[in-house]
């Protein structure tokens, strides 16, 4: 498998920069997971968005989804997307056809997305397939209903993206000995109170050591954090690589 990163920041984009979305490739399949604001951009870029297989969405806030509409728009008019086969598919969490029904008639043309993808909704509890890769889900602590997701493919390597979350251990057996582990890094200092939806870098090594993950990059962190000192902060409880992600940068597993 070969993961690029088109886009890592959190909520706020970074300057120049795109949020949740990352372009896994085995063989000629493509899939992206999470399509958030900018990332059609990064992906028209990196590969011929109508050669995009699938999409799957780890959960429903906007900065995971929002480039579902121009990259639908794009599939339904543009003369270019019309020699695909069939439209891709997007394999949304539960409650998602509405979620998007509801965004689509408010901001854009209403069934846009209807029209350019095969849209199904994914029980967290199943395995689904997308050609060669076997793609899993894992709930997470979240403000709304969030998965992780885990991505396995012909090389028999994996690939695990927490999503957005709070420090949990939902993951450690989810996520045991992964090849390459994305876990969100948003927070410089722990929320003061209320329910957590986000973590700190320092959180995310706790994490990927109980999952003794081979591989941890720290993802949804805004460029206003240095990446130095996030690395610094995940290295006092993970001693595998780590990294900070950006936008381009390449893995493979």
């Amino acid at each position: 498998m070969r993961i690029t990163v088109l886009g890592k920041s959190p909520a706020w984009p970074d300057a120049g920069g795109a949020c949740s979305g990352y372009l896994v490739q085995d063989d000629d399949t493509y899939l992206l997971v999470d399509c958030g604001n900018g990332v059609f951009s990064k992906l028209r870029e990196t590969v011929d968005y109508a050669d995009v297989d699938a999409v799957v969405i780890s959960h429903l806030h906007a900065d995971h989804l929002m480039d579902l509409i121009p990259f639908g728009t794009a599939l339904t008019f543009s003369p270019h997307a019309s020699g695909r086969p069939g439209p891709p598919r997007l394999i949304v969490p539960p409650g998602g056809g509405d979620v998007l029904g509801a965004i689509t008639l408010a901001i854009s043309q209403p069934g846009v997305l209807e029209g350019a993808f095969a849209m199904t909704e994914y029980d967290p509890a199943d395995t689904v397939s997308v050609g060669p890769l076997s793609i899993r889900f894992q709930p997470v602590p979240h403000y709304v209903p969030a998965n992780a997701v885990e991505l396995c493919g012909t090389s028999g390597g994996r690939f695990t993206f927490g999503a957005d979350h709070g420090p949990t251990d939902a993951l450690n057996e989810f996520a045991k000995a992964t090849d390459l582990l994305f876990l969100e890094a948003t927070l410089r200092q722990p929320e003061s109170d209320g329910k957590r939806g986000h973590m700190t870098a320092g959180e995310a090594g706790v994490v990927a050591a109980a999952c003794d993950a081979q591989r941890l990059v720290l993802t949804h962190i805004s460029d206003e954090l240095d990446p130095e000192w996030a690395i610094a902060e995940a290295q006092r409880a993970y001693d595998g690589p780590v990294e900070v992600a950006r936008e381009g940068a390449v893995y493979g597993v």
